[in-house]
């Protein structure tokens, strides 16, 4: 079992934190993100964790993570990066995650045991947080709908109300092989200029529109996407009022 954090881009909206380090090495809670998301996939029982690199690549290496590189990162979306780590996608069952997001172990446990070859996580309490971090949740929140089975119906779209959101797909994802070949054979319907600019919703929303099978997997503990400085200053409050302790409970230790 394999997981991929997409970690090529910079992150721009970061403004000034990112000027000298990928997004992934803004701290939050004193330690950097990606150091929140390699503990959590190893306290889930991830044999091998990988990340698709790009901007101050060189700052990786001396990390325990095999490297994949986006040579194109300042020039394509995050699609691009996730096919940069095709050997391990189309071999073994991968765990895909943003390099912006911290979660709980529980996050990547839930994926590896759901029944499906591609799986997206999303947060059934997610109205809490995007108030938190928005004056109008609608601005930013796209549509989310499932059936009663899970199965994906819609997702990454602007939405017009609420009720077009059933949760909000998190940033972690989960291919098997068949899953990835599904993928492939989407995307080989499509120019290489759409794909350089192809967001993962879209991704998901296309093969859902071509008619695969995207499971959605419910998740309700703690976690949160960190796109801007402001974003990084609600967490730390989030954290406050909940504790650190809380993110990875009390048998599973932190990151170093």
């Amino acid at each position: 079992m394999n997981a991929v954090i997409l970690a090529a881009g910079r992150g721009s909206r970061m403004g000034g934190l990112t000027q000298s380090k990928p997004k992934c090495m803004v701290e939050f809670q004193g330690r950097q993100l990606l150091s929140w998301q390699t503990a959590a996939c190893v306290a889930a029982g991830v044999s091998r964790i990988g990340a698709v690199v790009g901007y101050l690549k060189e700052l990786f290496e001396d990390r325990e993570l095999t490297l994949f590189e986006n040579v194109r990162w300042n020039a394509t979306n995050m699609v691009r990066s996730l096919q940069c780590a095709d050997g391990w996608l189309s071999t073994e069952l991968c765990i895909v995650s943003y390099s912006d997001i911290f979660f709980e172990p529980e996050a990547i446990a839930l994926l590896l045991r759901a029944d499906c070859d591609i799986g997206v996580l999303y947060d059934t309490n997610w109205r809490s947080q995007w108030e938190e971090r928005f004056e109008d949740p609608l601005s930013d929140a796209e549509t989310f709908r499932i059936d009663a089975a899970n199965t994906v119906l819609e997702i990454g779209n602007r939405a017009e109300t609420i009720e077009q959101i059933e949760g909000q797909y998190m940033g972690l994802l989960r291919f098997t092989p068949k899953g990835w070949r599904q993928t492939i054979a989407y995307l080989a319907t499509l120019a290489p200029e759409t794909i350089d600019k192809l967001s993962m919703t879209a991704l998901l929303d296309g093969l859902i529109k071509a008619g695969a099978t995207v499971r959605g997997v419910p998740y309700s503990g703690l976690w949160g996407e960190i796109d801007s400085e402001s974003d990084l200053r609600a967490h730390e409050k989030r954290m406050e009022r909940v504790g650190a302790s809380t993110f990875f409970g009390p048998s599973v230790p932190s990151p170093a």
